[in-house]
């Protein structure tokens, strides 16, 4: 086989394994891992269970990939939170999707947050790795880069571990509308980044927008001002309509 050959061959397998993970994602979005056997999966995607042997080694690997794909996926909608929109603006965003991630991906979302079955440390290494880059995207959203000093990183972990949890709880109940637990905290995020200027002022909280008004649920029937920003891409000019029918 010359090199032309093998880099098709190479490039078929790695689609091959995309293929095999994409079709994962869609069977434990909402299933957890000991509900699906091998062959469940194998006659879900269509293929021999071999080949799924052949890729991921057994059941634990092929699942452990999927959580990888997810989280990548996780952290990619979580950085692109819109450089052309005002923070808090773009902070809403990045918690937007990170919700809208989970609601989607309920059973992945809870592996990652809640560390597997038992204590799994490839799971734990996959969430610190999440934590790290979203706390970095937060820090880059705030300050303009994520070189922070301690304080402030386990100030934005705390906050971090918060929403990991408050989540879950939305996640199991869904009595309240995505916008509620978004503005919550995106809040919250305001008073922790409050506090971290007390304790480190070189990480001064970015100003305030005195325009933005979180959408809390309690607004009048038949209000103008809305439930906020609609769809994740319209955020920007929703939330401008639903201020100017305000005013």
């Amino acid at each position: 086989m010359n090199r032309s050959q093998q880099r098709g061959a190479s490039t078929r397998s790695q689609v091959r394994r995309s293929e095999l993970i994409a079709t994962g994602r869609k069977l434990f979005a909402n299933t957890s891992y000991d509900a699906l056997s091998m062959d469940d999966i194998a006659h879900h995607a269509g293929v021999a269970k071999g080949l799924i042997y052949y890729y991921f080694k057994n059941k634990r690997g092929y699942y452990l990939a999927i959580v990888e794909d997810s989280v990548t996926e996780l952290v990619t909608l979580a950085a692109a939170s819109g450089a052309e929109l005002p923070r808090t603006e773009r902070v809403q965003r990045t918690v937007e999707a990170y919700l809208r991630f989970a609601q989607h991906n309920e059973a992945a979302y809870r592996t990652i947050i809640t560390g597997g079955v038992g204590f799994d440390t490839q799971v734990q290494e996959i969430r610190d790795a999440v934590r790290t880059g979203l706390v970095s995207t937060i820090a880059e959203g705030s300050y303009g880069h994520h070189d922070i000093p301690p304080i402030a990183r386990l100030a934005l972990l705390g906050w971090l571990s918060s929403v990991e949890w408050l989540t879950l709880e939305w996640l199991e109940y869904q009595d309240l509308r995505l916008e509620i637990p978004r503005d919550l905290m995106v809040r919250m995020l305001r008073h922790t980044l409050n506090t971290i200027e007390e304790f480190a002022p070189e990480c001064p909280a970015p100003p305030q927008d005195l325009s933005w008004r979180p959408y809390t649920g309690l607004e009048p029937a038949g209000s103008t001002a809305g439930p906020g920003p609609g769809p994740l891409e319209d955020i920007g000019r929703g939330h401008d309509d639903a201020e100017g029918g305000s005013r």
